[in-house]
């Protein structure tokens, strides 16, 4: 039973590892405009590789006509756009799918897991289904916004889940590392917060890449530069939503800012409890790192706007800030989400605290 659990926490996290590799592929997709790349799903024009020529392409676009994405029929996609679809095809559905299946058969073998180890583990099954549904919705809609949005929130929930069945399957064993083993009286205390911080970063996150994903949304603020279109907005700070799409970065921005004066406050908060308590100070650190990212990844955002180039009719911008943008947009709510499972598997269920040596560290 003992060689089963390992293989549980290790699969677990070569799992999160894929999971996180995923991710970083669809930003990567975004940014390359490969999203329609593969019109249909599970294929990718009729084909299970990514090497189709721009005549095939034509080909399979005039025997499938209902295919025809966004662009229309005679607009094609070089080897590497494909490629970055496929593989993150590749990688979720060949890969990462079954390797969610090996590791729940794994948890429910496991008879001295808890019920919640396979309550987390069961639920990530139903996830990676429902991406995998959600990956075919995002196909067949040609890549509306709301679906990307929904797609990576939902692949951000997965991550999460297999983060919990790792902590779970730890606690078991006594073995949580020392570098999130709080003190638990502060813990305790801190759980509704980080709850609220999670939940706050979560909804930055889905409206920035709803921003992303709607054409013309990056430019709703304008593209003449500092400060005019970044800090302020088309030259003002009177933001007037009239069309949430259009303007779907004004608000964007307004989320943004409520949420970094919260950490800010929160910030403040845990150190003023830290010094008149005396609580260990990790707790009290990961919030300034969450914190730190999440200001240094305001100031990102600001250069992705002003990274905008007028080249006749066309705007474009600096794409890789994009997906840094996201990449650490999505790191910071994954930090808080962490603590807020950290805090609630240092609390045992009748009330008592699972105490450490290391816990004021």
């Amino acid at each position: 039973m003992g060689f089963e659990r390992v293989k549980v926490e290790k699969l677990t996290a070569v799992l999160i590892g894929l999971t996180i590799l995923v991710i970083a592929a669809g930003g990567v997709i975004r940014i390359y405009d490969a999203g329609e790349s593969c019109p249909d799903w599970p294929t990718c024009f009729g084909t299970w590789g990514f090497d189709v020529s721009e005549e095939e392409q034509k080909e399979w676009f005039e025997e499938n006509p209902d295919e025809t994405d966004s662009r229309g029929s005679s607009h094609t996609y070089t080897s590497f756009q494909i490629f970055t679809e496929w593989i993150h095809r590749f990688l979720a559905g060949t890969i990462l799918g079954p390797l969610v299946l090996l590791n729940f058969w794994l948890v429910m073998k496991d008879q001295e897991l808890t019920k919640e180890v396979r309550l987390a583990s069961f639920t990530s099954v139903i996830l990676i289904i429902w991406q995998g549904f959600l990956g075919f919705v995002t196909v067949k809609m040609d890549n509306q916004h709301w679906s990307v949005a929904l797609h990576l929130a939902s692949a951000l929930l997965f991550l999460m889940c297999l983060i919990w069945i790792w902590l779970s399957t730890l606690r078991e064993k006594e073995e949580l590392p020392s570098w999130i083993l709080f003190d638990p009286i502060l813990a305790n205390k801190w759980k509704k917060r980080i709850a609220l911080l999670s939940i706050g970063t979560f909804i930055t996150l889905f409206v920035g890449v709803f921003v992303s994903t709607t054409p013309g949304a990056n430019q709703g603020c304008g593209v003449s530069g500092f400060p005019n279109s970044w800090p302020l907005c088309n030259g003002s700070l009177d933001w007037k939503i009239t069309n949430f799409e259009a303007q779907s970065q004004i608000l964007h921005r307004q989320i943004v800012g409520l949420i970094g004066l919260v950490l800010i406050f929160s910030s403040y908060i845990i150190w003023k409890e830290n010094r008149d308590e005396e609580y260990g100070s990790l707790l009290c650190r990961w919030i300034w790192l969450a914190t730190a990212l999440y200001l240094f990844n305001i100031a990102l955002g600001g250069l992705y706007v002003l990274s905008a180039k007028l080249d006749g009719f066309e705007i474009t911008f600096f794409e890789l800030l994009s997906l840094l943008h996201l990449m650490l947009a999505s790191t910071v709510f994954v930090i808080i989400t962490t603590l807020f499972l950290v805090v609630k598997i240092i609390t045992l269920y009748d009330g008592n605290y699972l105490l450490s040596d290391n816990s004021n560290q």
